[in-house]
């Protein structure tokens, strides 16, 4: 049972506890995300005396910047403007997972569905200021709530009439809504620097930002030279990414990335053998606003299948817009993806909280900036290690995934401190990530509703700068599955108190 502050965290976390850390006793439980509502989850969250304190020091840390980082965004009125946290709290998807039997999880998503009407009113309180750029990026993942809903009884009928409010609200952002979806860089720091408990300097950020683009353009150089000498990255790569499996082949192909780099992970010794069931699949039609996602088993749940998730083209796009989404699951691009979503990216990282982390905090508080710089770390990792060494499509694709993670990191920086707008995120994707139509539009909005994008890049650079620190202090007794293991025994925790894993 986790005491009464680390529980008050989960009450406003419920979508995350639930299906990340496994913890399925909120199975049914929706989120009063109404003003009021937060108002009062937020006066539980913190510490009533210091008796209260954690006697672990690096758990009292981290249960810290888990509270330090709800008040941020309540500071930032994260629910006011942005529609994700809404949808999350309304999402039905998380009972397809099969982490306990049918008839239990029907059951958990019947009541769930019967408190779309109270929580889509609640969430309309609160909706009040959603700018037309995070209105029109989010549209569709609300229409897809809807997905497998008849309306044949009392309870789905309630819950589609409560549904096209939601999404009529956000329909008339979309088409009215204030043009600037800038946060303010005040705003975003806190928000980066409270979850991570660590202060952050925007403007260093920007240039480590810079700096990082300019290594790995330098790498992608190297690797395009090896796989086709003398012909431009600006010329390769584009007939690169053309070479896709199609729709119904990128999901065979992902799964033949697992088998081998799972095997090469364990060969090498990176990791613990992560065991485990990893399905893939077409992504549910609420959870579309990326390209591919990791569902794990979480922590506090018995052993299941995890789901990797992989978005399609949209049906409604013409076949050139279809072959642009498509690249990124090319032989290039689509086994860096892999790599991080699954093995030694999320997947494993999930694995690794079942088996070496002990503690309801560690188990449960996930540094998002940590979850995705781990499994951005894991990408170039498996290059520094060797993996396909001989094929420097891989590289070259690792390469170009990372651009998108910094190019991410600047745009984000660049929206929400208002120097930069959706077109010049779009044409910065297009400039210094090589994607294409489609797919650099949807990461230039991506920044818009998610003001934390550049954590793949910002954790994936922590990562890396506290492997160096610990090849300095370790010295011969340095090796990757020690410093991985010993960082991973701390969970996911925030930035800022990774140092703790040379110690322990």
């Amino acid at each position: 049972m986790p005491d009464r502050r680390l529980r008050a965290v989960w009450d406003v976390q419920v979508p995350v506890i639930r299906e990340l850390a496994g913890v399925h006793e909120y199975d049914g439980v929706v989120m009063d995300l109404s003003p009021s509502g937060r108002k009062a989850a937020l006066e539980r969250i913190g510490p009533s005396s210091p008796g209260e304190r954690l006697a672990d020091r690096h758990d009292e840390s981290h249960l810290s910047a888990a509270e330090q980082a709800a008040r941020a965004e309540a500071e930032a009125e994260i629910l006011r403007w942005n529609p994700l946290p809404h949808i999350e709290n309304l999402d039905l998807s998380c009972y397809d997972r099969e982490y306990a039997p049918a008839p239990q999880r029907r059951r958990a998503r019947e009541a769930h569905l019967a408190q779309w009407p109270e929580a889509v009113g609640a969430s309309l309180e609160s909706l009040q200021a959603v700018p037309a750029p995070v209105a029109g990026a989010l549209a569709g993942a609300v229409n897809g709530l809807a997905e497998g809903i008849s309306g044949t009884t009392d309870v789905e009928a309630a819950a589609l009439k409560a549904h096209g409010r939601l999404l009529r609200r956000i329909e008339e952002a979309a088409a009215s809504g204030n043009p600037d979806a800038s946060l303010g860089a005040s705003a975003l720091a806190r928000l980066l620097g409270h979850a991570e408990s660590m202060p952050v300097d925007l403007g260093r950020l920007e240039e480590r930002a810079d700096q990082e683009r300019d290594r790995l353009r330098s790498r992608l150089n190297e690797a395009c030279e090896r796989l086709s000498p003398g012909v431009a990255p600006s010329r390769l790569i584009p007939e690169l990414l053309r070479d896709h499996p199609g729709g119904e082949g990128i999901y065979a192909a992902a799964r033949e990335t697992i088998d081998q780099a799972t095997a090469f992970v364990i060969d090498d010794d990176l990791l613990p053998p992560p065991g485990g069931v990893c399905q893939v699949g077409p992504a549910p039609p609420s959870r579309r606003w990326a390209a591919a996602m990791m569902y794990w088993t979480g922590p506090f749940e018995d052993d299941a299948p995890a789901r990797y998730y992989v978005s399609p083209p949209d049906e409604s796009w013409d076949e050139a817009a279809k072959h642009e989404w498509l690249a990124a699951f090319s032989a290039t691009r689509g086994p860096a993806i892999t790599v991080h979503e699954v093995t030694p990216g999320h997947f494993a990282h999930g694995r690794m909280l079942r088996r070496l982390v002990r503690g309801d905090v560690r188990r449960s508080l996930f540094s998002e900036a940590f979850v995705e710089g781990w499994a951005h770390y894991a990408e170039e990792l498996m290059v520094e290690r060797g993996f396909r060494a001989d094929d420097p499509r891989f590289a070259i694709g690792v390469y170009l995934e990372a651009l998108v993670g910094v190019t991410g990191l600047a745009c984000a920086l660049g929206i929400h401190a208002g120097t930069m707008t959706v077109d010049d995120a779009t044409a910065r994707f297009e400039a210094d990530a090589f994607l294409l139509g489609p797919a650099a539009r949807s990461e230039a909005t991506r920044a818009t509703y998610d003001p934390t994008y550049g954590r793949y890049t910002w954790g994936k650079l922590e990562i890396m700068s506290l492997r160096d620190r610990a090849v300095a202090e370790w010295g011969a007794k340095f090796s990757l599955r020690r410093f991985h293991e010993a960082l991973l025994t701390l969970g996911a925790p925030p930035l800022g108190t990774m140092g703790d894993a040379l110690v322990a």
